[in-house]
């Protein structure tokens, strides 16, 4: 295969999975606490070519370095953006939303029959009955809420009423006047581009050979907690920016159709060279 068309083909294949991660931004931009991805590229393989001298007899074109010839452009990464989205005011008890944007929602997900800890931006939650006496906090998807001690939020049934504090303190007002608090439980990310994408806007920690989990994310306790800045009745929509990713679609669509072109042109190349005769 030519040069030109390895180089095109490489440089294609990447562009794709470029388009694929914006395709995923643009479709989750209503989606409550998403976080967008941005992807940079980086040179593949290069090989120097010293092979060329220019002499009093021969007119070669050199540059003193020689040269270098490259293999195409591939991904370098793709970075999880944290950047806090807008907060949109809902009116809702159970609607809680985070002012910073290094911290998360702890909640519990079983799959595949095991339980782990992930982490979340986004607090639509709701109360869903568990027995006649008692309720749980959970997530649209009904995934757990969990509070300071890695445990499930449970309340009684007759909640009449629930308050927020700035701090990650629900304040659950009963019918009969009583009051019960319960602390959320919130997590620090330390290293977010070490978390691995869930559905349902969740995050999960790496696997323990990969990185330690401490080092990735840290539960906030103690008087660490006067940090939490939690509103409610407030939701923090998506930080994607339309208009960006929209122009960065078109300009990467275009460096698509450059380099499927340039594989026609070395196709065409090579037609030509293969025609003619001696």
């Amino acid at each position: 295969m030519s040069r030109i068309m390895l180089n095109a083909t490489n440089t294609m294949n990447q562009l794709q999975k470029q388009l694929d991660t914006i395709g995923h931004n643009i479709s989750n931009v209503e989606t409550v606490g998403y976080k967008n991805r941005q992807s940079t590229f980086q040179e593949l393989l290069v090989q120097q070519n010293n092979n060329q001298t220019l002499n009093q007899y021969d007119n070669i074109r050199n540059t003193p370095t020689g040269i270098r010839m490259s293999s195409g452009a591939g991904l370098a990464q793709t970075k999880l953006n944290l950047t806090q989205g807008t907060l949109k005011n809902t009116d809702r008890m159970l609607d809680f939303a985070l002012a910073k944007e290094d911290q998360f929602f702890t909640v519990q997900v079983t799959e595949n029959g095991e339980t782990s800890t992930q982490f979340t931006r986004n607090g639509v939650f709701y109360l869903s009955p568990i027995n006649n006496t008692e309720v749980m906090l959970v997530t649209a998807e009904g995934h757990p809420v969990l509070d300071s001690n890695e445990q499930p939020v449970v309340l009684p049934e007759n909640v009449k009423e629930v308050k927020l504090q700035p701090e990650g303190v629900i304040l659950a007002e009963l019918t009969n006047g009583q009051a019960i608090a319960r602390e959320l439980g919130m997590a620090q990310v330390i290293r977010p581009q070490m978390l691995r994408a869930r559905p349902g806007s969740l995050f999960a920690l790496p696997p323990a050979e990969v990185a330690n989990p401490q080092d990735v994310v840290g539960f906030i306790q103690g008087v660490a907690r006067e940090d939490i800045n939690l509103k409610q009745g407030m939701l923090e929509q998506s930080n994607v920016d339309l208009a960006s990713e929209m122009t960065e679609m078109t300009l990467m669509q275009r460096s698509y159709q450059f380099n499927a072109r340039s594989v026609q042109f070395a196709d065409q190349m090579m037609g030509l060279v293969n025609g003619l005769k001696s």
